[in-house]
């Protein structure tokens, strides 16, 4: 079974024929739904939900991003002061927070994240410099000097299993909790498919030729916009040569070993698996679950 990995699922309707309707959109702010957070971090309810309010009471020049329909009724949220410039694995604190949501909550909020973020870190047109504006529902920013148009943008990054000899390939950067291991990664280069980039980072990361990549899943990653492609390849050789500029360390790790990490999260003495909001999280238990 494909693993449906944390910020998947989106229950919004996302509405195009509103965005395109200058009319349409106005109406759908005055009735409304607006996301509260806390810049760019979900407002809990008592439930563990997410928090409304209504859209309608929003500042005239407050900048709302249109994120769908939910259950009929817009949905929207405001583009913060700022932005977020931290890595992703500066937010390893969020995700304890986020983790509480329900699965439809969490798409929403990963989808509002990265909308949300993108806007905050593209005010000014590339082209130009000019202040820009939003448009199409927020899913466009226009530059009113040099009519150039700018659409938030998706960062697609390779996440990849080896497998050789009935065991797996898995590596750690020097940043993450120590005896932590997950699936390599990185980001797809232009002019290279998704097999070529799996290709690549196995190679330049720990000195493996592989073949045979194929696709497994696919997560919206919104620290702060990638699309994870989870693949599998293949490699013909256990023998690693290690990038150190590349990652701190990789090894072979067995059905065993895995199938223990998953079982013992931090207690594990194989190694400490990926968190659960990560789709490396997903496709480990994807492999084991091959076995048969």
């Amino acid at each position: 079974m494909t693993p449906v990995p944390a910020f998947a699922g989106q229950p919004l309707d996302r509405a195009d024929h509103i965005r395109t309707d200058p009319a349409r959109l106005a109406a759908a702010r005055r009735g409304g739904l607006l996301l509260k957070l806390d810049e760019l971090l979900p407002v809990l309810d008592d439930d563990d939900g997410l928090t409304w309010t209504d859209a309608g009471e929003a500042p005239a020049d407050a900048e709302l991003v249109f994120l769908g329909l939910l259950e009929d009724r817009a949905a929207f949220a405001e583009v913060p002061p700022r932005g977020d410039s931290g890595p992703a694995y500066a937010h390893r604190p969020a995700w304890a927070e986020v983790s509480r949501l329900s699965a439809p909550e969490l798409a929403i909020y990963g989808e509002a994240r990265t909308m949300l973020d993108w806007h905050a870190r593209h005010r000014f047109c590339a082209q130009c410099g000019e202040t820009t504006r939003p448009a199409k529902g927020g899913w466009q920013r226009d530059c009113p000097a040099c009519a150039a148009q700018h659409f938030p943008r998706v960062d697609p990054v390779a996440i990849m299993l080896v497998e050789c000899e009935g065991q797996l390939l898995l590596g750690r950067q020097s940043r993450f909790p120590r005896g932590s291991f997950s699936a390599l990664a990185g980001f797809i280069e232009p002019g290279e498919t998704v097999e070529e980039a799996v290709a690549r980072e196995v190679f330049e990361e720990a000195g493996v030729r592989v073949t045979g990549v194929r696709y497994i899943a696919s997560q919206p990653w919104p620290f702060p916009s990638q699309l994870m492609i989870g693949c599998i390849a293949y490699a013909a050789s256990l023998e690693l040569v290690i990038d150190k500029t590349e990652i701190e360390d990789a090894r072979w790790f067995t059905r065993a070993d895995v199938a223990e990490a998953l079982a013992k999260g931090a207690d594990s003495a194989s190694f400490i698996p990926p968190p659960t909001q990560a789709i490396a999280h997903d496709m480990l238990q994807w492999w084991l679950e091959q076995e048969s």
